[in-house]
């Protein structure tokens, strides 16, 4: 792969995963959205991963006129390149997930790289009282549900946006979704330097242990040789260990409230401001300095801010 020689840090801000009543730090609202991406920015995010919620329930949406009342305002007030999510909410079609990056146009827009078991259930019985109605049956759906991503579906997404010059955050669930990449690489239709986002710690897909992460990172330098950049996240109390690890192996790391609640062991984060400061921390005391937005964005070879649709 690519070692980086700055830390690209993104930070996934609000997420399709946790319910609003999950935590009371979790964005919700446009202005909330834009807030903690700014934070998040100002904190040294050079990369701010969007969703979108129904203002008055928390509930998921890519709804493109919910994203018209936040992506200005990120735009306006902080340098991030923004990186508009593809996966939308679970249970959504495929038009339905691609409609805000389809109007939006941005930087980057992630791409989930193959269908898998995604099964959040788990979480519905850790919660004592819910706030809305939606949230109990979202969450408990997911026993019998599967994150489609079929290769006539993403060869379609990838197209659709490529379009436009947006280039994309690989998401990688499991090692099979290294080979789908490759597949399309070897079709050509994407192109290097990939940004692949290997994920860890959802049930259904690659578990959160270490040997687990050696094993994307040695398959995923046989497929793409010096083409890549690793970038890792891990779902909930395997989150700072397992990009920290990541960043020593020379890989980004994504932190945010969108992949974990939590700040340290039983402490609720605060923000998501709050963890992309604690990644820093660590990284720095490593002697492992984080990439600015225009250094990624060099990294990375997008189109730049100027030319989005918003």
């Amino acid at each position: 792969m690519k070692r980086a020689e700055k830390v690209i840090v993104s930070c996934a801000i609000t997420g399709s995963i946790h319910t609003p009543s999950m935590s009371e730090a979790l964005p919700i609202t446009a202005d909330q959205i834009a807030e903690a991406a700014i934070g998040a920015a100002e904190a040294g995010a050079a990369i701010v991963h969007l969703h979108a919620r129904e203002p008055e329930t928390g509930r998921p949406s890519q709804d493109p006129e919910l994203f018209k009342k936040f992506l200005p305002q990120i735009r306006e007030r902080c340098d991030a390149i923004i990186n508009i999510t593809t996966g939308g909410g679970l249970g959504m079609t495929m038009d339905e997930r691609l409609a805000a990056a389809t109007w939006a146009q941005p930087e980057i827009a992630s791409m989930n790289m193959g269908s898998l078991n995604f099964n959040i259930s788990g979480a519905a019985g850790r919660i004592a009282e819910f706030k809305h109605d939606w949230e109990p049956e979202y969450l408990g759906m997911t026993k019998d549900f599967i994150l489609s991503n079929t290769f006539t579906q993403m060869d379609a997404a990838i197209r659709r946006l490529k379009d436009f010059g947006t280039r994309f955050e690989y998401e990688c669930y499991d090692v099979g979704h290294l080979y789908n990449l490759a597949h399309f690489a070897d079709r050509g239709l994407v192109e290097p330097p990939f940004f692949v986002q290997s994920i860890f710690g959802i049930l259904g897909g690659i578990g959160p242990e270490p040997e687990n992460l050696m094993h994307m990172k040695s398959t995923a330098d046989r497929l793409f040789g010096e083409d890549y950049y690793l970038s890792i996240l891990a779902a909930g109390r395997h989150q700072m260990p397992f990009v920290t690890m990541g960043a020593i192996l020379g890989g980004n790391c994504r932190v945010g409230l969108e992949d974990s609640l939590f700040i340290g062991k039983g402490q609720m984060a605060e923000s998501n401001a709050q963890q992309v400061a604690k990644i820093r921390r660590i990284l720095e005391e490593l002697s492992l300095p984080i990439a600015t937005p225009d250094e990624a964005r060099a990294m990375l070879q997008t189109k730049g801010p100027k030319n989005v649709g918003f």
